[in-house]
């Protein structure tokens, strides 16, 4: 197995980028705080779970995602295969939590899209909680009751 490692090569790039930038004018340093629009940021959710094998093909199937390059595992994290979406990784917990969760995700998608989205989402251990405002909505829930609605503009107007 090769490990990675930064290069001569990727030093002299990263440097020649960062005066590119520089001199474009745009700020490479940290802004939190300065009152300046803020940092490049990059969003990853994490899921805790108690089986995440077992919940890891809802998720995959629901948001439409995939595992990451060489990372096809039954653990490993999903990513967006269009990049435009969050990644999504899964923390191992030790014992279930009593309460209810405290968020879930819409996934909006065309139309056209959805029916087939809940269907794979049913396929991969999900379950159907409610489609009573489908088309505007369904809601669905992973093996460890983590919710999570495809939605789609249809609907919305009633």
């Amino acid at each position: 197995m090769e490990h990675a490692a930064v290069t001569t090569l990727d030093v002299e790039l990263a440097l020649r980028i960062s005066a590119t930038a520089d001199r474009s004018g745009f700020v490479t340093g940290p802004e939190i705080g300065t009152g300046a629009a803020r940092s490049v940021q990059v969003l990853e959710i994490a899921l805790d779970a108690l089986d995440i094998a077992g919940i890891r093909p809802f998720w995959r199937a629901v948001l439409g995602y995939t595992g990451e390059a060489g990372a096809e595992g039954p653990e490993d994290p999903l990513v967006d295969p269009v990049g435009q979406g969050p990644a999504i990784w899964f923390q191992q917990m030790d014992e279930p939590r009593p309460q209810r969760n405290r968020i879930h995700f819409d996934i909006c998608v065309p139309h056209d899209e959805a029916s087939r989205r809940v269907e794979m989402a049913l396929a991969a251990g999900g379950r159907l909680v409610s489609a009573t405002r489908a088309p505007a909505f369904w809601v669905l829930a992973d093996l460890e009751g983590n919710e999570a609605c495809v939605t789609t503009w249809q609907g919305r107007d009633g």
